[in-house]
Formats: C-alpha cells, structure tokens, sequence
C-alpha cells in the first residue's frame, strides 16, 4: 500500500483565527501542521515596528497563542510543526517556542530555526534592477531599510532530516513550507521538477488556509457554504506521486468541491502555466480536479518546469507618512452635506499649507472601493463616513490630516459625528520593492534548540 503524508494548514496570513489550527491538530490525524503567517505587507509591519520599538522579538505576534493552541496535541500525536512565524527574528521564535515547551514540561523536542533570507546589508551588491519600473536598485539606497529573499523548501528538509520536530523559518516562499515535508518524506529530489511541481502546486492549495475549504468563497444566494462561522483548514492526503486528496477535519464548516479548489488553484496566479517559486515552476494547466465524496477533491497531474536560477528579492523602503482619519453623516442629506464636508477640507488644507504627495477623499458606502468607476447614478446612501487620507514626506505633514478633521466636530457642517481621536492617525509607510538575486549568493543557516 503506498503511503500517505497527511499535511494540515494552521494558518493562512498573521491575522487568521486560532481555532481551527487547534481543530486540526486535535482531530485531524495529521503528520505535519504547517503555519504560513508571513506577507509583504507583515514584513513591512514588522520593519516599522522593530525601527521605533526596541523591546519587539521580531517575530509573529500571535506565536504564544498559536503554539499554545496546538503545541500538547501536535507532540503527543507526533505531528511536526512547519511555520514561517520567525518573520525577521527566526532564531527569537524558536527560542520562544522552546520555552513554552519547558513551560507544558514537555522534553526534548528539537527546534530549528532557518535563517539566511535577511540580505539587507548585501541587496544592493547582488541585485541589478527593480522589477517594478526597470531602474537600478541602487537608487533605493537612501530609503533602503530591509531586503528578504523568499527561500525555498532544502533548508527545511535539511532540519526535518536532522530530526527537528518544529521547524520555524524567516521568508520562505508560502507553498514551500507545506511542500517540505513532502520532500523529506517521500525522497523527492530538488531538482526533480516534476514531483517539485505537483508539490509545490499542492503548497499553494493549502497555503491560503480556509480559501480552499470555502473561506472568500461563500457568496449569499449565488455559493452559499455550510456553516461559515466555523470554516475548517485544509487537509491534504498527499501520495508519493504527487496526487493529493483535499479535505477537511470532520464536523467542521465550509466545504471543499470543485469549486473552491479551482478558485484557489488560480488565485494570485498569473500564468497558470508559469508559476514561479523558488523550488519549481508550477504548471496548473494539465491538473486533473475530481470530486471524490463529499469534501474530498483528488487532484493530479500538476506539472513542473525546472527552477529558475535566480530568487525574488522584497525590498522594503520608507516611503513616508499617511494621515488618516474619518467622519460620519446619517440621514435624508448626508452625501449633500459629506459632499461640502469635502469641499471645507479642501480649503482648510490649503490654509494650512499642507505638503502632501497624495490626498484623497472617500465615501464609505459610496465610492470608497470603486473610485472613479463608481456609477454616477448609484443610490444616494442613508448613511456615510468620510474618509480623509494624505501622504506626506513627514509626520508633521501627516498630523494635519487629524487636526482639520477634529476641526469638524464644531467647526464643520450639520449633524457632523466625529469619533474621538484616541487611535493613531499617523503612520509610516514602507514601500516594497522587487528585483532578482541569483540563488548561490543567498544560503540558507540552521540552528538548532531543544527543550
């Protein structure tokens, strides 16, 4: 009988719930719980706040409530943990995890820690240009505050064959943590594309979490999904040929059908044909998808193409400062009196000479998602926020953005409803930034801890 690795998702962005990783390791008769946190736009985050917050680990900040969720029921089940949440502090995270296993007193688990991804201080030696608008990436010098290259699957295997039971990474491509342990179990060469492949194809149905059992799927009256307060995380069955069956623990919301697997199969693909990782290219367009039983989806045939010699580069860049803020109008009139409410602002910020590289006004519940495009016959609204947003070269810039709009608690127009200030209104932002680096130049570390 040929075996079966059973790999479950515990998370699909820094943000996602708790409760269904713990679903997972409980119920899920798992080999491998894999955890993938980790976005341009977290990295950014985690930049800026490491820049004004010394005492910040680096690492996810909902890591304590992952692991504690899930941690007793994995190592009692021997189910190795995969997980990207060391962000910009790899070593930090295991340590962490460490200590809370000491803490649940369970001993002599190996950690590693997978390091190597952080190239800030050799980026602009090892890269040529920006993807984005073709110019050299030296021109980022003086805004430059962190570069990380996605690495792939190798160094995880690498701690899997070491006898690591929780791996935790910084940057590694998304499908690459969930492809890993196929790698280690199965014996899959990494330069065999066809296998890397279906692999990595398999990664990237998982690695979105509940968007493959129904999560953004769900469409009232057009897809509706069972129970989806309580969607579960994806489960695949994978065999050594690369097929896969898609499921889902028992009892839990959502489904996993055709089409939810084909929404993820395509989502944030470009080329169907060409998927870029780091490991492999992908090709979706020979797989097989069948419906098997209910919420089990077999899929097959997913094709690989030999990786390319070079990584994809985030670069992350200070781009300034945003200053936010919003009010409220309800009833007959509001987008009449949002309407002069803007035109006030306006001519308050020019008052105040305000410096700003970009500036906007937006009606929730009306155009705030469609600008432009929204129809110019679109129903008035009984109740609308006005958003008011500016980018500044400064902070002090920023802060007039707040201030004007305080103004328009008794200095404005009618029926204004103004929330009190006690949230932040200013904010710096992080540019991010792509180029190429060629793959020998950016080697991966592993350290190893044990509790």
């Amino acid at each position: 009988m040929s075996k079966t690795v059973r790999i479950g998702s515990g998370a699909a962005w820094w943000g996602d719930r708790v409760e269904p990783a713990a679903i997972n390791a409980r119920d899920g008769e798992l080999d491998y719980l894999c955890f993938e946190t980790m976005a341009e736009a977290t990295v950014s985050a985690a930049q800026v706040r490491s820049r004004r917050d010394p005492s910040f680990p680096g690492y996810d900040t909902y890591l304590d409530d992952r692991m504690r969720a899930v941690l007793s029921q994995c190592m009692s089940k021997g189910t190795r943990i995969i997980s990207n949440q060391g962000w910009i502090n790899p070593d930090g995270a295991a340590k962490r995890i460490v200590e809370l296993l000491r803490e649940y007193g369970i001993d002599g688990v190996k950690v590693a820690s997978v390091n190597g991804s952080l190239i800030t201080d050799r980026v602009l030696e090892l890269t040529d240009r920006i993807l984005e608008n073709g110019e050299p990436t030296s021109t980022l010098s003086p805004t430059l505050i962190s570069a990380e290259a996605y690495l792939g699957a190798e160094p995880i295997v690498e701690a899997l064959e070491a006898g690591a039971r929780i791996v935790v990474t910084g940057r590694v491509a998304d499908p690459s943590i969930f492809m890993a342990p196929m790698m280690y179990e199965f014996g899959w060469d990494p330069l065999d594309h066809e296998r890397l492949g279906a692999g990595n194809g398999i990664g990237h149905l998982l690695e979105c979490g509940a968007q493959v059992t129904g999560g953004y799927f769900s469409d009232p009256g057009f897809k509706d999904v069972p129970e989806p307060w309580n969607f579960g995380f994806p489960i695949a069955e994978v065999q050594s040929d690369g097929s896969v069956v898609l499921t889902k623990a028992p009892g839990t919301g959502g489904a996993v059908t055709l089409q939810t697997v084909k929404e993820q199969m395509l989502y944030e693909v470009h080329d169907p044909a060409n998927y870029i990782t780091p490991d492999v290219i992908v090709d979706f367009t020979t797989a097989r998808i069948e419906e098997i039983g209910p919420n089990r989806v077999r899929v097959t045939n997913i094709g690989g193409k030999p990786r390319t010699p070079t990584l994809k580069v985030s670069i992350g860049c200070t781009e300034g400062f945003i200053g936010e803020d919003m009010f409220f109008y309800a009833g007959p009139g509001a987008l009449r009196r949002a309407q002069l409410a803007k035109r006030v602002l306006e001519e308050r910020f020019k008052i105040v000479k305000l410096q700003a590289d970009e500036y906007r006004v937006d009606f929730l519940g009306l155009n705030a998602i469609h600008g432009a495009a929204t129809p110019a016959n679109a129903p008035e609204p009984y109740e609308i926020a006005v958003r008011v947003a500016a980018r500044t070269r400064t902070r002090e810039e920023a802060a007039k953005i707040g201030r004007e709009v305080d103004g328009m608690a008794v200095s404005g127009i009618a029926h204004t409803g103004k929330r009190v200030p006690h949230q932040e209104r200013t904010r710096e932002i992080i540019g991010v930034w792509s180029s190429l680096v060629p793959r020998d130049k950016v080697p991966a570390s592993i350290t190893y801890f044990e509790s």
